[in-house]
């Protein structure tokens, strides 16, 4: 089966973070065209589902970054995405997660991926800046956005109207 080559793992105490593949689509399109993706534009139809998981992947491609799939340690089987996404006509760099997997939720594996992936986008991809775009009625991510310390930035631009955005804290570096 193809996969994207020559893209990095993350490792956390408890997790894996990895390019998707082909092999994900499953777990994903149970998410995507279930009620549990409506703060993300779902339920998706069956074509729009795998256009959107496209979009993930062909994201890898264009970008030559994206955001990861996260699996338990020692297993394969996707849990949820986690990482840097700037599509084309985002206002700003995005850190995104979803967990697709609802025995996966409440467990703390979300933020454990997307504080890995957010790292990653600083330290690796050398971004200074960072925001997650959030439905508000979506109380889950903005409780996860405030666990990883992003603030609402009431003068950054919306993705779409009536979105909140959260800015992530700035990374701290070293002069070298």
């Amino acid at each position: 089966m193809p996969h994207l080559a020559d893209t990095p793992v993350l490792e956390t105490e408890r997790l894996i973070l990895r390019a998707p593949r082909a092999g994900d689509f499953a777990v994903w399109d149970g998410f995507a065209r279930s009620d549990r993706s409506k703060y993300m534009g779902g339920p998706y139809n069956a074509g729009d589902s795998w256009r959107a998981f496209a979009n993930t992947v062909g994201h890898w491609v264009m970008r030559g970054w994206g955001e990861f799939v996260f699996c338990l340690r020692g297993h394969d089987a996707p849990l949820g995405n986690a990482g840097p996404w700037f599509p084309e006509g985002w206002p700003e760099r995005e850190i995104g997660w979803a967990v697709w997997d609802t025995a996966a939720e409440g467990k703390g594996y979300a933020f454990e991926a997307a504080r890995a992936a957010r790292a990653h986008a600083f330290d690796a991809l050398g971004w200074d800046t960072a925001v997650s775009y959030i439905d508000p009625d979506n109380a889950r991510s903005v409780a996860l956005a405030e666990r990883l310390g992003a603030v609402r930035d009431l003068q950054a631009v919306p993705l779409s109207e009536g979105d909140l955005v959260y800015r992530h804290p700035a990374p701290t570096r070293r002069a070298a």
